[in-house]
């Protein structure tokens, strides 16, 4: 017994050496050959310390990186960087109807479904390669990846938390690919390449999309916004240029998740596969409260001539108010573009 505690107490001082060696602003390195401090992203995050009030940047070498990873609410302020946004790649490969396994059910469930004849599945909202549940985090030149056969709902990132910042991304799946989780919360996209198939940028949050790259691979929904009633903005793409693979004939700009979707293109390029009625309503009665705008698109989806009645094109001064200031705004006067 008093061998087993020594035991833990010597990890425990290890440990907690380790972590106040790198409290610091200090610059951590990750690499898969060995030649950084860590060979796991995981490991970085975990010895920096909570609620950092100076900026932390985790710098990963180029190389693939298998890792189901969460940056947890009490870490804040980290930015982690790729060497090359398309050779830095976090890749995981969980989708909805894998089977779960009894560590991560609830006993109880378990027992219940497998008295049936059945095992629950993963379901969405675990399959997320990486999940961010803190404040003020930014990711740079790295790609974020859940390659799962198109077999259900695949998340490659899902948001939790405010003030996320995403520069020269990478977010690559099929159904469901970047899940923006938290009503409320504001995320900024700069740059960022997004593909996928079904609904594959979907949630409730308040998210900016400038000068992105979005890419349909298949025929469906690009957006499925569940915007609060409350909430005055949800999804606004500014200056992106929509995409389509060539097998793909007809597409929707989005379809309200719930009943009062917010999403705007604007100033988007928009290919020929976008349906005329350009967006979908999901459930008929959705009709009387989504809240689907466009302002100013070219390219051969944009005549708007047959556009669904429920959705409406902005007026040139009701677009002067779409600025990122304003739909970010806050008491805290973030600005991501700084």
């Amino acid at each position: 017994m008093m061998i087993g505690l020594s035991l833990f107490m010597g990890i425990l001082s290890v440990s907690q050496a380790e972590a106040k060696s790198y409290d610091n602003p200090d610059t951590i390195v990750v690499a898969r050959d060995g030649t950084g401090e860590f060979r796991n992203i995981s490991e970085a995050i975990e010895v920096c310390r909570a609620f950092m009030d100076y900026h932390k940047v985790i710098y990963v070498k180029k190389g693939t990186y298998k890792e189901k990873i969460i940056i947890p609410q009490w870490v804040q302020n980290i930015e982690i960087c790729g060497e090359d946004r398309d050779q830095t790649i976090i890749t995981y490969d969980d989708h909805a109807n894998i089977a779960m396994t009894d560590g991560n059910w609830p006993a109880a469930t378990t027992m219940q479904l497998m008295a049936l004849g059945d095992r629950p599945k993963l379901g969405t909202f675990r399959t997320f390669t990486l999940r961010i549940e803190a404040n003020n985090i930014t990711l740079k030149n790295i790609t974020i990846e859940n390659n799962a056969a198109r077999l259900g709902q695949a998340v490659a990132l899902m948001t939790v938390g405010d003030q996320l910042k995403f520069v020269n991304c990478r977010f690559l799946g099929h159904q469901d690919t970047v899940y923006t989780g938290s009503p409320y919360t504001r995320l900024y996209f700069d740059h960022c390449y997004i593909e996928g198939t079904t609904d594959f940028i979907f949630g409730p949050s308040t998210a900016w999309f400038e000068q992105c790259h979005i890419h349909c691979k298949l025929n469906s929904y690009i957006t499925a916004a569940s915007t609060p009633k409350d909430a005055e903005y949800g999804y606004v793409f500014n200056q992106c240029n929509i995409t389509a693979a060539e097998n793909v004939t007809k597409l929707y700009l989005g379809r309200p998740w719930r009943d009062y979707g917010y999403t705007l293109f604007m100033h988007c390029s928009l290919p020929r596969q976008i349906c005329p009625a350009g967006w979908h309503h999901w459930q008929k009665e959705r009709e009387q409260t989504a809240r689907y705008l466009e302002f100013e698109n070219t390219g051969e989806g944009a005549n708007t001539t047959e556009r669904a009645s429920w959705t409406r094109q902005l007026t040139k001064k009701e677009a002067k108010n779409i600025t990122l200031e304003n739909v970010f705004k806050r008491n805290d006067n973030w600005a991501p573009q700084q």
